[in-house]
């Protein structure tokens, strides 16, 4: 298995991708987690002159049988932020491979990262189509991103992914969440097989949202909740 290291609208140096390949040691790595199938390094900047001190990004993504696990970090060199994100990426492997003994024997099912960026002012319809946000955008010109609309020239960055996920239980998703290290988790439920996230509220307080299908909806007559929103 190799590193990849790439740079999101930066170069990398030669110099930093033999750093990471001794920082992040695969030997290490293999003995904490035997079914890795790949590990990439991700490295961008940050061009706000208000963001000085942690203009360097590092991502770290590692892929296995069992679940994603993700550590990022950011610092005012990309050393530094590497030498955080592994610090977070081996604490994390750690955990996993602590519970995987202490649970061997009781199977476990394991599901894809679901989208780790979600857009906060982002206003979607029943749908799912983006409502724009006041009337002063009638005239102005509209584009598509992927599968949204665009008025104006943004700026707007769009990621869109697609994830095949398995069902699993509200344990196995705050486990998950955890080993990604995001504030929010969206998976399928076990028991109803619908969509459900569960997300970090204060220290160790977790809430859950679970998702039903309107079944006035489901027979094509309008929903009197559409449009409503969920409080934490």
């Amino acid at each position: 298995m190799d590193i990849v290291v790439k740079g999101r609208k930066t170069e990398v140096p030669e110099r930093f991708r033999k750093h990471v390949a001794e920082k992040l040691n695969l030997e290490k790595i293999q003995k904490l987690d035997g079914k890795v199938m790949s590990l990439d390094v991700e490295v961008s900047k940050e061009h706000n002159p208000r963001q000085a001190d942690r203009k360097d990004r590092v991502e770290i993504t590692l892929r296995s049988r069992g679940p994603v696990i993700r550590a990022e970090a950011s610092a005012a060199d990309p050393y530094a932020a590497l030498d955080l994100a592994a610090e977070k990426l081996s604490a994390r492997l750690r955990k996993q491979h602590d519970k995987r003994y202490t649970r061997r024997g009781v199977g476990r099912v394991s599901a894809a990262e679901v989208a780790s960026h979600v857009p906060d002012a982002a206003t979607l319809d029943a749908n799912g189509a983006v409502v724009p946000s006041s009337e002063e955008t009638e005239a102005v010109p509209t584009k598509r991103i992927g599968s949204l609309e665009v008025q104006g020239e943004g700026p707007l960055v769009v990621r869109e992914k697609n994830h095949v996920a398995a069902p699993m239980s509200l344990d196995q998703a705050l486990y998950e969440m955890e080993l990604v290290g995001h504030d929010f988790y969206l998976f399928v439920d076990s028991d109803t097989k619908e969509p459900s996230v569960v997300y970090r509220r204060h220290a160790y307080d977790y809430g859950v949202i679970h998702l039903r299908t309107d079944p006035m909806v489901a027979n094509g007559e309008p929903s009197p909740d559409a449009g409503g929103t969920l409080g934490g």
